[in-house]
């Protein structure tokens, strides 16, 4: 907002009401301020420019001050309208603020104070709301596929297709993956690029949410509703209202609080706990779970008809050891990050970091990968991170592996591998790690 142009219409047909008004208002020279003596002339000249503020003498000559009221906000719908009068009539003042206006004055004696207050009041709210409009634009930014979605691999391409499909409509989607591939993400990206962006995106995790409390969490309940519900809570369904709600780990539920999910989506209402009342639901639903869900409905631990009501676009995430290349990009995107957020010089990856980085199958995925980078950069001595920096702790060798069909012969040489890497080659420690004789190692490392 440009304050040196903060322009100002008065309507007034009282020539000294209208002069006090401008004088009052001319004090502030941010103010541009434009008089009226009539409503047919202020419809021409709002048509021409859009004023911020409009004071509206509510008893014009020609026109009605509801009606002018209209057709001002309905050429100007940004601009704020305050109506002054000459009395305080509460049904007039609510029957105007029902129709737009932003505030009713009454021409007393301080006035001119009310009608700073009510300006300035005014003016923090228009530069609040353009403060929220370059936010909702920035997260909009941030979740652009190609930004928050790092990766040019065969996998990743797949997923970006059913990503530009999941925004065009409503349609309800499953988002399968191991823990830590960043079905979150992918959840976000959908819900900013879709036409519910400027609602509420609402997360909820199944599996951290105690059973006893998910029925309230998710629908809300009542004062009184048991023992510790002090106040009245609004749950997940009325957040987000109009909004996107991502139920992560949908099949960790159990089947009561099933059956309760599956009334709410086919009904589109839901009753707090605790409650008499239905209130009605608009939100779409994306559910994201590391089970195969369609095993889990044949094993008979989730319900069918409950399956079949949240299927719809299913997007499948590649685990990182199937991404390739992806895992270098992500790592330098990582690393760029956290020397940013941390104010320090930014930190390249050694040929032979990349190659330790490469030859690891990250059970914990992508939120592993993080993980490892930034400990390598508080690691690294100098402006390079070097193998040696980058430690991947000691994760469950057999979890690594755990999406391949080996042989035990296969497995071993694996682990064998594996841990050369992890302690650079030296043979002494490996054995003494896996409390095997450095003569199995190196007859290992020969069939390798």
């Amino acid at each position: 907002m440009n304050s040196s142009s903060y322009s100002i219409y008065v309507v007034d047909d009282d020539d000294w009401y209208r002069k006090l008004l401008v004088y009052t208002l001319e004090l502030n020279p941010d103010f541009k301020v434009t008089a009226f003596e009539d409503g047919t002339t202020l419809l021409k000249a709002v048509k021409k420019e859009r004023p911020e503020v409009l004071t509206l003498d509510y008893r014009l000559p020609d026109i009605n001050g509801e009606d002018l009221l209209k057709q001002v906000l309905s050429i100007s719908p940004h601009t704020k309208v305050i109506v002054i009068s000459e009395q305080s009539e509460i049904e007039t003042a609510v029957s105007l603020l029902k129709s737009g206006a932003f505030d009713y004055i009454t021409k007393t004696k301080d006035i001119k104070e009310r009608l700073h207050n009510v300006i300035k009041h005014i003016r923090e709210r228009s530069d609040l709301e353009e403060r929220i409009e370059e936010l909702q634009t920035e997260v909009q930014g941030k979740y652009d596929f190609q930004k928050s979605i790092i990766g040019q691999s065969e996998p990743l391409k797949k997923v970006f297709h059913l990503l530009q499909k999941a925004t065009s409509t409503n349609i309800s989607v499953i988002i399968n993956g191991e823990t830590g591939t960043g079905k979150e993400v992918i959840a976000k990206a959908i819900h900013y690029n879709s036409d519910r962006k400027n609602n509420p995106f609402v997360a909820v995790n199944m599996s951290a949410i105690p059973k006893e409390l998910a029925e309230s969490e998710l629908f809300g309940h009542e004062k009184g509703a048991f023992t510790g519900a002090a106040s009245r809570h609004i749950g997940k369904f009325e957040q987000a209202k109009g909004g996107t709600l991502f139920l992560d780990e949908m099949g960790e539920m159990d089947k009561t609080l099933q059956a309760k999910i599956l009334r709410a989506l086919q009904e589109r209402e839901i009753v707090r706990v605790g409650g008499k009342d239905t209130i009605k639901i608009d939100c779409r639903i994306i559910a994201a779970t590391h089970r195969d869900l369609l095993s889990e409905v044949k094993e008979g631990n989730f319900r069918e008809d409950l399956y079949f009501r949240l299927f719809g676009l299913t997007i499948n995430l590649p685990p990182l050891r199937e991404r390739g290349k992806d895992i270098l990009l992500l790592a330098k995107h990582f690393i760029k990050a956290f020397c940013k957020e941390n104010n320090m010089a930014e930190k390249k990856l050694s040929s032979e970091a990349s190659k330790k980085l490469m030859g690891y199958g990250y059970p914990g995925n992508i939120r592993e990968l993080k993980s490892v980078v930034e400990l390598s950069v508080v690691m690294a001595e100098g402006d390079t991170i070097q193998a040696e920096d980058i430690s991947f702790g000691t994760k469950d060798i057999i979890a690594e592996f755990s999406g391949e069909e080996m042989t035990l012969k296969e497995y071993n040489l694996k682990i064998v591998k594996h841990y050369l890497q992890t302690y650079d080659d030296d043979i002494k420690l490996v054995a003494q790690k896996l409390d095997i004789g450095q003569s199995t190692i190196y007859r290992m490392l020969k069939e390798m």
